[in-house]
Order: structure tokens, then C-alpha cells, then sequence
């Protein structure tokens, strides 16, 4: 993918006030990982096959893929060869990460909504999932009407957590509700029998199902109960990385970058072994093309 670093950082309301002859001063992100020649990115442990840990535990997964390429953008764009720092977060942790400069992006499974927009940035949508829920096969849950008097369990600090509890109360419906840390956590607990359900979006439940081999015991069952559109964090009020981010998934997906690293971990084989085997819905392909679109 080529990039013209000088273009995308002429593209700021800053910059085009200078003269084309007068450097651009780095301001926000780009200054920090310019200084440092360095970047930090937040991933998570569980979160298949989004960003999760190799055997080797090292973080692999389509989002961080698509970080790779966004922190290759940014290295060319301040002119060095950026060393990747990583740094593990849960869904509690992570969005305080970006927010305290812990880290420069956050690459996971994280919903791009309004609440979390007033904390963070996001890059343009790169999957939509959704709230479903989890069951042993032969349990009688079959949507969320069922969950009376059940357990569900769900990872703290999800919009999922939030999906269940607003269900609960919309409907009246008597459930209990556990947190665990992470998904891992949450699956380890549906397996030993503690919650009856687990509530997560949807492609992290079959990602795990597949991970743990195990799609003769689990089903993900229901109705979508959230709309959840992911993006990668970083920080808010940063104009100059705002606009790299957004031109740097615009080639990505005019390109067909994107394209290729979806099919790559949601067709193909994953490094375990197992393949989620999950065609690209109708409304990715249509944000991907709408990515694709010229820049305004």
C-alpha cells in the first residue's frame, strides 16, 4: 500500500495554512511515536479472530492486521521505522488506555457507539456484530424469553453487559447476571456449568466454539439483542492522527486490503487449526465500499 505521508498530514486544517514549502509540525500522536520511535497498541488475550494470542502467545487476528497497516502508515508519515510495543487490556481496561496514553491505538473487539465517542476516537467500521447468546446443546434457552430465573454471564465492561441488563428490564424478565474479566473467563464459566448462557457478539462466540473445538456441546441461539460496529481507538481531539486513520483505511480498502484480511480469518483456516467459515455480510461490504469511496 503506498501512502504519501506529506499529503495525509497536508490534509488537516493546520497544515493547509502553511506553505508547501514550510514543514509540518507533528502535533499529538504522530509527535509522541516520532520522539519515541515507537508505538503502543493495546490488543486482547480472547477476543477470536479479531486479536487474540498465537501458541507462541504472541497477538494475532484480523484487527491486528489492520493495525499492522495503520502503524506502517504511521511510521511513514513521521518518517521512522516504528518499533510495535503491545499491550494487553480486557474490555475494563481498555478504553483508560487510550484515553491515559498507555496506549496509541486499541486494536480488539470494540463497538464504536456515541457514549464511548465522547472518550475516544474511532477508525471507520471494520465488522458488525451483535449481542446473541451462547448455550450447551439440549439447554432450553432458545431466546433471551427464556432466561427467566437463568444465568447468563457476560465480560464487564462489554455493551453487551449493558444489552442484557436494558433486556431485563425492558422486558421484565428475572435474570441474573455474572461478570467475568474476559471472554476466555466467561466461556470457562458456560463450561463448568456456573451461568446457563453466555452474552457476548455473536462471531467472538463462534470463534470461541470453534477455538475450543467444541460445536457438538455449544450453539449461539436468539435474536440479535445490540448493534455493535467496531472500529480501533485511539485518542480523541487528535486531528492529525484522525486524518491518517481515515485515510489509511480508505486505501486499505481501496485496495482490497481489507477484503483480503477478512477472508483470511474468517475463511480460511485460523492458526488452531479451525475456520469460522463466515461469508462477509451484505452491510461490511457495503461500509467497505463506502470506505473506498475518494476522501472528501
Amino acid at each position: 500500500m503506498k501512502l504519501h505521508a506529506l499529503a495525509l498530514l497536508l490534509a488537516t486544517g493546520a497544515a493547509l495554512a502553511q506553505s508547501e514549502d514550510t514543514p509540518v509540525e507533528l502535533t499529538g500522536t504522530l509527535a509522541k511515536v516520532r520522539a519515541a520511535s515507537a508505538i503502543t497498541v493495546a490488543y486482547r488475550e480472547s477476543s477470536v479472530p479479531f486479536s487474540y494470542l498465537s501458541a507462541k502467545k504472541e497477538p494475532i487476528g484480523y484487527s491486528i492486521e489492520l493495525c499492522r497497516k495503520l502503524a506502517e502508515a504511521i511510521g511513514e508519515a513521521v518518517g521512522r521505522e516504528l518499533e510495535l510495543k503491545w499491550l494487553a487490556v480486557t474490555s475494563e481496561t481498555r478504553i483508560e488506555a487510550i484515553v491515559s496514553g498507555k496506549a496509541d491505538l486499541e486494536c480488539g473487539s470494540t463497538t464504536s457507539n456515541l457514549e464511548r465517542q465522547k472518550q475516544v476516537a474511532f477508525s471507520p467500521i471494520v465488522f458488525v456484530a451483535g449481542t446473541k447468546l451462547l448455550v450447551k446443546r439440549g439447554s432450553p434457552i432458545r431466546s433471551y424469553r427464556n432466561l427467566g430465573g437463568k444465568t447468563v454471564v457476560v465480560t464487564a465492561g462489554t455493551t453487551n453487559e449493558k444489552a442484557m441488563e436494558e433486556i431485563g428490564r425492558r422486558f421484565k424478565i428475572d435474570l441474573k447476571i455474572v461478570k467475568e474479566k474476559d471472554h476466555a473467563a466467561s466461556y470457562a464459566r458456560l463450561e463448568a456449568g456456573a451461568a446457563d448462557a453466555f452474552a457476548t457478539d455473536d462471531l467472538l462466540l463462534y470463534g470461541l466454539v470453534a477455538q475450543h473445538k467444541a460445536q457438538k456441546q455449544y450453539q449461539v441461539v436468539g435474536e440479535f439483542l445490540s448493534y455493535d460496529p467496531y472500529g480501533i481507538m485511539f485518542r480523541k481531539g487528535d486531528a492529525q492522527l484522525a486524518d491518517l486513520v481515515k485515510r489509511t483505511f480508505h486505501d486499505l480498502a481501496e485496495d482490497g486490503e481489507i477484503v483480503r484480511q477478512y477472508k483470511r480469518w474468517f475463511l480460511q483456516r485460523l492458526p488452531g487449526g479451525h475456520s469460522l467459515d463466515l461469508p462477509m455480510s451484505p452491510q461490511l461490504e457495503t461500509l467497505i465500499r463506502a470506505m473506498a469511496a475518494k476522501p472528501e
